[in-house]
């Protein structure tokens, strides 16, 4: 069940009014039940995995918390990792190990006994299965203390807003919000749908308009070069923005409309002055996951300089693992560990430079640094948009073929009306990428709704029902796509 479907809006609505007619304390087994009824409508079957990924990190946590024994807690803390990421190696990355030994053992002349296969992966396997370690680990910690219900702790899990894309919670944050008393609020409310409302321009106006000139440039690169693969590329960095960013302001608004609050998963990543302010920015409940679970427990930065380089790299080339079971996500990943060493590195020779060139904190300089952050992550959304590193390896070279000819008006005429897209369509999908740009500067100290809310109400009024608008006339419905973050 897409959230940019019709039978998402009917099953929010139902739920929504039973959620409010039902006393409090049964609230969170409507929640539940429609959790289930939200992932089974893709895959019923798919639904056990869930069951026994919550089962499973249920036991464990018990377990561990009612355990004297440190030897019995570490224990069931690595079962309980075990075979949670045990299911997930099975379903996400045995194939990927598979091809890559039988490309070995192709390369050394060794014959190899397993053919390729395929294994179906199930939606949003990668954050649930996240959300449900991150638990069982705070509770090894004695962050938070065990959920006694095992259908409570499983809510926490399916919550349907946030199931299969995000934002990863954690259990302290979400758990008691839904042991709340919470009466419905017409402002709650409002807020909700105007921030569903911006997550529904993101989504169906720029990132599935966009969607269609970059699969038809990144589906068949060898048939395009130059300006083709450089717009194709912009505008894959600004389809994936939208399209990831649009799945959590959905989520974040329809959650606020039933009282509960998710995290902010973006916040404005494309104005970032640095890699590393990019991912204080972008995917920010996975970017603290990898903190907190992994960085930090590797000693982070408080050990010595290459240690720190390695546990750099590491978390960057597992988060591009996380992203996908292909070579090109972990590339991507790599790229932005580079990025994130050659920047400490050159910290002090930087500053130096700003210092004596009186740069520090000019207009300038700060667009200088957005623009050049913006060129290496749209270098790096090269791999990870690619279907292969050959295809992404013709990119690169064919980047800035015929660059002599960018200044000619027919050139541009002519690439923005190959890529699938008419020119009227193609201009649209740019005057919906200016318009998304002018929102979130405006946004840049509060959420665009909060800022309206304090605004004349004829203002706060006619922008809602321009977005509106925006959304009925220029919104991609005979070509809905599912989120790109599904199939992670």
């Amino acid at each position: 069940m897409l959230f940019n479907s019709i039978e998402f809006i009917i099953f929010f609505t139902v739920i929504t009014l039973l959620y409010y007619i039902l006393p409090y304390r049964l609230r969170w087994i409507l929640l539940l039940i429609s959790s289930y009824i939200f992932y089974m409508a893709w895959k019923p079957i798919y639904i056990l995995l869930i069951i026994l990924c919550c089962f499973v990190n249920y036991i464990g946590a018990l377990i561990v918390h009612k355990s004297n024994s440190r030897k019995v807690r570490k224990i069931s803390l690595i079962l309980s990792l075990s075979i949670s990421f045990g299911v997930l190696i099975f379903y996400k990355y045995l194939p990927f190990i598979n091809d890559t030994l039988i490309t070995l053992a192709n390369y050394l002349n060794f014959n190899y006994p397993v053919e390729s296969f395929d294994v179906f992966l199930p939606m949003g396997i990668s954050f649930y299965t996240f959300q449900t370690l991150s638990y069982t680990i705070d509770v090894y910690r004695e962050e938070i203390e065990p959920e006694k219900n095992f259908f409570k702790l499983s809510l926490y899990v399916t919550f349907f807003p946030q199931l299969v894309a995000g934002p990863i919670e954690r259990a302290d944050r979400l758990l008691p919000q839904f042991e709340k008393e919470v009466s419905f609020d017409i402002e709650r409310t409002l807020d909700g749908i105007k921030i569903a409302l911006l997550g529904y321009f993101k989504k169906v106006v720029v990132a599935d308009r966009l969607a269609i000139a970059v699969d038809t440039v990144y589906n068949s690169p060898q048939d395009f070069s130059g300006i083709y693969l450089v717009i194709a590329t912009v505008l894959f960095a600004f389809q994936i923005y939208c399209d990831f960013s649009g799945y959590s302001d959905i989520a974040i608004g329809t959650a606020k409309i039933l009282g509960i609050d998710l995290m902010q998963n973006f916040k404005r990543p494309y104005f970032s002055k640095g890699i590393k302010e990019f991912w204080r920015r972008w995917h920010i409940s996975l970017s603290t996951w990898f903190k907190d679970y992994l960085y930090i427990p590797l000693g982070g930065n408080r050990v010595s300089r290459a240690r720190y380089y390695f546990n750099t790299m590491l978390v960057f080339l597992v988060s591009g693992l996380w992203h996908g079971a292909n070579w090109t996500f972990v590339i991507w990943g790599g790229l932005h560990g580079i990025y994130q060493i050659i920047g400490t590195t050159t910290y002090k020779y930087r500053k130096k430079i700003k210092s004596v060139l009186r740069l520090e904190g000019s207009f300038l300089w700060k667009v200088i640094q957005v623009l050049f952050t913006f060129i290496l992550v749209c270098f790096a959304w090269i791999f990870f948009r690619a279907n292969s590193i050959s295809d992404a390896v013709y990119i690169v070279k064919n980047l800035f073929v015929d660059i002599g000819r960018w200044r000619e008006i027919e050139y541009l005429y002519a690439a923005s009306n190959n890529m699938g897209l008419s020119f009227f369509e193609f201009l649209l999908g740019l005057a919906s990428i200016v318009f998304l740009i002018f929102i979130e500067f405006l946004s840049r100290r509060k959420p665009i709704h909060v800022l309206l809310n304090s605004s004349n109400f004829l203002i706060e009024g006619s922008f809602y029902m321009v977005l509106i608008l925006i959304i009925l006339t220029m919104g991609v419905f005979f070509n809905a796509s599912q989120f790109i973050y599904f199939q992670f």
